[in-house]
């Protein structure tokens, strides 16, 4: 029984390796569907929610700040409540993005590898999310915090809701890339391209990469780059020990 499962995947595995081009981009489009299906189920679950999304999780670090938003656009609200749950749902449906990632790529990799499918998909949703929670609920209240007390007394700083969207947005977005170091590190390794010995000579140039990251996902004040930079140096030394693990077992 057990080698007649074997021919079987053997005989998967061979149909899988023998794809052509087309093949690929077929399996590249369905597996873009399945995501993009995924994030729209989120975003109508998102939506149904899309009131305690905004009032009590989107502006709590603007209330908390003091700082005044506005809307100058006729369809604002409509347009900040549409990004709120497209974003939302991006968030809810990580696994399934990861998981459809996983297995566009699964056809390159070995039977042994194929198995830790379901652990890379957790590993990597949690690492992203650790990255958004981080900067939702740590850089972002300290960056408006500085923004809404600089300046001149005679200026009221009140801001634009599209422009609170976009610090927003591109806070959790690089901060989620960057907490992905450690799961790219166990990548790199596997496939032969990165080893820990590389990390630790060229430690110094790649801490100031990760500075210069910062800097630019982050608003112009050095509370929130040293925030986001001293995790990011941190996530750098653990990526090394995961590299060094996963040389181990390879």
């Amino acid at each position: 029984m057990a080698s007649s499962e074997n021919l079987i995947d053997d005989q998967i595995d061979k149909k899988e390796g023998e794809m052509s081009f087309l093949d690929h981009l077929e399996e590249l489009r369905w597996r873009l569907i399945y995501a993009v299906i995924g994030i729209f189920i989120g975003a109508v679950v998102a939506w149904i929610f899309i009131e305690p999304l905004v009032n009590y999780i989107l502006l709590k670090p603007a209330k908390d700040a003091g700082t005044l938003l506005q809307n100058l656009k006729p369809f604002g609200q409509l347009i900040l409540f549409i990004q709120v749950a497209v974003i939302a749902g991006i968030i809810l449906s990580l696994p399934n993005i990861f998981y459809q990632l996983w297995k566009f790529i699964a056809p390159a990799l070995q039977k042994t590898e194929k198995k830790y499918i379901f652990g890379v998909v957790f590993f990597t949703s949690i690492c992203f999310l650790a990255g958004v929670v981080f900067a939702f609920f740590v850089i972002l209240p300290l960056a408006l915090q500085f923004v809404s007390e600089f300046g001149t007394e005679d200026i009221v700083n009140n801001f634009a809701i599209n422009e609170y969207m976009n610090i927003i947005i591109s806070l959790m977005l690089g901060a989620g890339l960057v907490f992905e170091l450690p799961m790219l590190s166990f990548f790199l390794t596997k496939l032969g391209i990165l080893t820990p010995t590389f990390m630790r000579k060229y430690r110094k140039y790649a801490i100031v990469l990760l500075l210069i990251f910062s800097a630019m996902f982050t608003p112009p004040d050095p509370a929130s780059q040293i925030m986001l930079g001293v995790p990011l140096v941190l996530l750098y030394e653990i990526s090394i020990f995961i590299s060094k693990i996963s040389m181990k077992k390879k």
